[in-house]
């Protein structure tokens, strides 16, 4: 959560920094103007610029930012990197280098039911296969507000609310072009330094399913052109 004065993106620090010794999975730092563009007409709360409820808000999104387009952990200036654990929904942490490994959806979306009552099979996903379903789904990006923050540092707990258009195909669904949404809450204990030690989350995967399942299934043979595969990249998530 270490705050600076923020580069091209308002939302997000460390994009310009060392921008010559930091290794990006696509060759240099990621533009988020469309995602920016979704998340500015669809939020629910605008906060006050300097606030804490801000300071969470663009930390998070921050840290999602390195956590998707860093390739190496050392390059991460938002956590502490000796210290750093994800939590979600009471299951094992996950320390750094495997949250990056996994990457953020996989990290997110893992769970412990049997295969056949999973929505989504992390454990069969790699990193790039886990980014290339989400964009394909939200073509504008995946929005992310703070909803209310209930404590400050050292351990903060807030709400949260994530949201896309489902405008491209998930998994074999076709896109409805409705509204994909969740809620979930997070505490992030941070050090003395505001960096990241522990994120722990908690929040209902059905609720983003449901959505997305919601698609009527396509059928490959008589639509080729809506294969996941072929999904446009043209925003971040």
């Amino acid at each position: 959560m270490a705050t600076v004065p923020a580069g091209r993106d308002k939302y997000r620090s460390f994009l310009d920094d060392e921008a010559d010794s930091v290794q990006w999975r696509r060759g240099g730092p990621p533009t988020y103007d469309v995602v920016n563009q979704l998340f500015e007409q669809g939020r629910t709360k605008e906060w006050e610029e300097g606030s804490l409820e801000e300071t969470v808000q663009n930390a998070i999104k921050t840290w999602a930012m390195e956590l998707s387009h860093k390739v190496r952990l050392q390059d991460f200036k938002s956590i502490n990197h000796e210290k750093f654990n994800l939590i979600v929904n009471g299951r094992e942490g996950l320390k750094g280098e495997e949250a990056l490994k996994m990457g953020s959806y996989n990290a997110l979306l893992k769970n412990s039911l049997p295969k056949e009552f999973q929505y989504y099979k992390a454990d069969e996903e790699s990193f790039e296969s886990s980014h290339e379903a989400f964009r394909s789904a939200f073509p504008r990006g995946f929005a992310w507000e703070v909803i209310h923050v209930y404590s400050g540092p050292p351990l903060i707990a807030f709400k949260f609310r994530h949201w896309g258009i489902f405008e491209g195909p998930f998994k074999g669904h076709a896109p409805t072009g409705e509204k994909v949404e969740f809620y979930g809450i997070a505490t992030v204990k941070v050090d003395e330094g505001l960096k990241v030690e522990e994120v722990e989350v908690y929040y209902d995967p059905a609720q983003l399913f449901g959505g997305l399942l919601k698609g009527a299934p396509i059928s490959i043979s008589s639509s080729p052109t809506q294969d996941a595969s072929a999904c446009p990249f043209h925003s971040r998530s």
